[in-house]
């Protein structure tokens, strides 16, 4: 089956396609079948992370029917058992999908032959990111530890949220004008929170409101925490997770506890990704743990988030990381 993930952040220089280039490795040398997806829309480079010149086709193409899907744009990255479906490829145009496009992007993805398909998708909360990191229950959301990363990859569940709910609630329905409503007046600290709302909405409206719980609880995202140096880095997705079920009713897991190295920078500059220039280092073993938790989780239905993760502690993922840096 098909495992689909779908990896964001709330604001870019995250290390979000860093991610995703090396976990394909990783994967891809546990012998599994991988492709990545490029759908940093507008402004796609994940072929730069795997030493690739930007010169195949790649969403662009689809988008103005030069090509007839996805699968007919798999590039070889040169990594056995790992493909790249490339970006824009300097096409205008593909920052600004119609949902019609978005909705065809995702029936190809079902179809592709992999045991993993990654989506590296831009940064930030716009409707393009939203949609493709909705397709799953379980998509992963990078964060660093900074202040400002926790507040945006909050903003970024916020968004989520609320697109799931419109998307739920038909438009010019009575659940949707307040659901609109809401957010319109909406200010940071004051009144109540999304969850609160929704539960307020289940009170009285038992049916509509119980769908809209159900959907906000259905939604799994999957933590995880780069550029970590030390123990006490843990408390920003322990921060985000507490805010998020509070507030949203979402509840959050935790995947990867990713040390900062200095082994990184040069493997950029190389362009070749660290987990096959070097496996031994403390990124590449940690991001490598990751990849082993990820493979060993069961299969899911088709085209699903990649299965239950066993639920690991934050602090057990950090003190497995910081023991490789030792």
């Amino acid at each position: 089956m098909t495992r689909l993930l779908p990896i964001a952040s709330g604001k870019g220089g995250v290390g979000k396609s860093l991610i995703a280039a090396n976990l394909g490795v990783s994967l891809a040398r546990k012998g599994k079948t991988v492709i990545l997806v490029d759908l940093d829309l507008g402004g796609s480079n994940l072929h730069t992370f795997l030493g690739m010149r930007n010169r195949n086709p790649g969403i662009g193409s689809l988008y103005w029917k030069q090509e007839r899907n996805l699968q007919s744009l798999l590039a070889e990255t040169g990594e056995e058992r790992l493909w790249l479906v490339p970006g824009d490829n300097l096409l205008p145009g593909v920052a600004n999908l119609e949902w019609q496009v978005k909705k065809r992007i995702l029936r190809d993805i079902a179809k592709l032959p992999a045991d993993f398909v990654l989506l590296d998708l831009g940064a930030g909360s716009s409707w393009n990111v939203v949609d493709f990191w909705l397709s799953v229950s379980g998509g992963l959301l990078v964060v660093v530890p900074e202040i400002t990363s926790v507040l945006n990859a909050y903003s970024f569940l916020k968004s989520a949220a609320f697109r799931m709910l419109s998307q739920l609630f038909p438009a010019g329905g009575a659940e949707r004008r307040e659901l609109d409503t809401y957010v319109a007046e909406k200010r940071e600290g004051s009144g109540i929170s999304i969850f609160e709302f929704v539960r307020d909405l289940a009170r009285r409206n038992p049916s509509r409101g119980g769908e809209a719980i159900k959907a906000l609880s259905s939604l799994r995202p999957c933590v995880i925490v780069n550029r970590a140096e030390g123990s006490a880095d843990a408390d920003v997705g322990y921060r985000l997770r507490d805010i998020s079920s509070k507030n949203l009713g979402i509840a959050l897991s935790f995947g990867a506890f990713l040390p900062e190295d200095r082994a990184v920078p040069p493997s950029l500059a190389s362009r070749r990704p660290l987990a096959a220039s070097d496996p031994t280092a403390p990124f590449s073993r940690a991001i490598g743990a990751f990849a082993n938790r990820l493979a060993a989780s069961p299969a899911p239905s088709p085209i699903a988030s990649p299965g239950p993760l066993a639920d690991v502690d934050l602090e057990d993922l950090a003190a497995e990381t910081l023991s490789l840096i030792e």
